[in-house]
């Protein structure tokens, strides 16, 4: 091995560094050439005429066998990593199915049509893996999810219900950053070049699946309780009671998603404590219930349901890891 000093220059607002004109000259590179940099904590490597992970392509044959569908078959190639994914008929493709393909894409994060013609339709993936990142997207379903959450707490206690209404429409935008993240996971578990570049290990990997699933469904809870607020009988003063031991929930999400993304053992033990105050909250509120021996069903329901938010949160903070000495 041999070793090269050299010093770094400033061109622009750009580090440069030059490589050994031997080395260059020996791998025959030119400055139309492409090279693969793989950085590590304090060390960067560079790879010549590096095999580039090569497109991976499914064609879907139309029309589809009895029970398939066409917007679940994409979905899936999607999911699996597919970068191309070609449908091709004997016949032409009825328009009703069409709007089907060309609605499926609004759900994929990254997917267009590229052709298509009476008979054929081919969509590709048209971003780089390597420039995405996983916690940027967990954080980006994080926050859809927490403002999906302040807008419910904040019409518990308000006239004006109608930022819960679109709460659905939200959930639609964490259902595609969803998809994206676990399309980006599955790769990562078979493109070593990209579980080095975001510098995860398997389980690592299998944390963030965990993670994204548990948002995910917390989203889908959260419009859950939108349609119970929206259509409840529930008096103001009920309503205040939920308000006022739901506000800390709040709290809960934002330390155990900063715990997760920066495996901060800490943070993950206080809000996993915040969450075991919560509970002791819900507990009292239901014993108050049952000592005034009624049976407010729809009060306990929607507790109940705000409870499973609270859970959700409180999982994410347990897949931090602990810390052994």
């Amino acid at each position: 091995m041999t070793k090269f000093i050299r010093r770094l220059q400033r061109i622009g607002s750009s580090i440069l560094v030059s490589l050994p004109k031997d080395w260059v000259e020996a791998n025959k590179l030119d400055k139309s050439n492409e090279v693969e940099l793989e950085t590590n904590e304090n060390t960067i490597s560079i790879t010549v005429n590096k095999a580039e992970r090569p497109s991976k392509e499914v064609v879907i044959s139309y029309p589809l066998p009895t029970d398939e569908n066409i917007v679940a078959d994409i979905t899936g190639a999607y999911l699996l990593g597919y970068d191309v994914i070609r449908i091709k008929a004997k016949t032409t493709i009825p328009v009703e199915d069409r709007e089907k393909i060309r609605n499926s894409m609004r759900r994929l994060v990254g997917m267009e049509i590229v052709e298509e013609d009476s008979s054929n339709i081919n969509v590709q993936f048209l971003l780089d893996a390597t420039t995405l990142n996983p916690a940027k997207i967990l954080k980006r379903i994080s926050s859809i999810a927490l403002g999906m959450f302040n807008d419910l707490s904040l019409a518990l206690i308000s006239d004006d219900k109608s930022n819960i209404q679109t709460l659905s429409n939200r959930d639609d935008e964490v259902d595609r950053q969803y998809f994206l993240l676990v399309r980006l996971i599955r790769s990562t578990m078979i493109d070593s070049r990209l579980a080095s570049t975001f510098r995860l290990e398997n389980i690592d990997v299998l944390d963030y699946r965990m993670a994204a699933n548990i948002l995910e469904t917390a989203s889908d809870t959260l419009v859950e309780i939108a349609n119970s607020v929206s259509n409840t009988t529930l008096s103001k003063s009920d309503l205040k009671k939920i308000y006022d031991i739901t506000k800390d929930i709040e709290t809960i999400h934002q330390k155990s998603i900063d715990a997760f993304i920066d495996q901060d053992r800490r943070l993950a033990i206080e809000a996993i404590a915040g969450h075991r105050k919560f509970q002791k909250k819900i507990s009292d509120i239901r014993s108050s219930i049952e000592e005034k021996n009624q049976l407010q069903i729809d009060l306990l329901d929607l507790i109940y349901m705000f409870e499973r938010v609270s859970r959700s949160w409180a999982d994410i903070a347990d897949l931090v890891k602990p810390v052994y000495s």
